[in-house]
């Protein structure tokens, strides 16, 4: 049973994202217990072909999955912004994984419903092209609001807290180094308040 379940969403192995999951992983190993799936590696499909209206039998890695984030206090995603959101991989890996009577169920008639994954908190270390000043002016920063509000709020996960990692098109050896330090920290933080007992 881990402390911290860190998803890492890239479906390429060695990238950016790669590394972040790893220091993130190193930093937060020292005072809790943490468990990584990368979603490249599980043998899943990502398409809920027929929506909610008939259930769709759950490969072995999901099942793993599932199981992986009911035993988890700390949910920490990381993942490119592509298109202003995430990957689809990652997307799929959500339609799959977080369904009713897992992640939520609803009230018959009502519009209410019960947010299966209270309790929980979470991590969005996220990687962009775009500066952050831009994707939160300019864009409205669509994949933060998916995220933190649209998915894992409504499952009940809360506090929802950003790394946001920008422009990591033209950044340097230094920058990505800062990029590395700073979810080092972060990963510090959640960790130390997991330690302490709150999310």
């Amino acid at each position: 049973m881990a402390d911290i379940l860190i998803i890492d969403g890239h479906p390429r192995a060695g990238s950016l994202c790669d590394g972040l999951a790893s220091a993130y992983v190193e930093a937060a190993s020292a005072k809790v217990v943490v468990e990584r799936l990368n979603l490249r590696d599980l043998a899943f499909d990502p398409i809920l072909h027929e929506g909610y209206a008939t259930p769709q039998l759950l490969e072995p890695d999901l099942e793993r999955a599932q199981a992986a984030i009911l035993a988890a206090r700390h949910l920490v995603f990381v993942y490119p912004s592509w298109w202003g959101t995430y990957p689809a991989l990652l997307k799929g890996f959500l339609d799959r994984t977080l369904l009713p009577g897992f992640a939520f169920k609803f009230q018959p008639g009502k519009s209410t419903w019960d947010k299966l994954l209270a309790g929980r908190s979470a991590r969005l270390v996220v990687t962009m092209d775009w500066p952050v000043w831009g994707y939160w002016l300019l864009q409205g920063a669509p994949g933060r609001r998916a995220m933190s509000r649209a998915t894992l709020g409504f499952c009940g996960v809360k506090p929802v807290r950003l790394t946001e990692l920008s422009p990591v098109r033209g950044s340097d050896d230094a920058a990505r180094a800062g990029f590395v330090a700073r979810v080092r920290r972060d990963a510090g933080y959640d960790a130390g308040k997991l330690e302490r007992g709150s999310a």
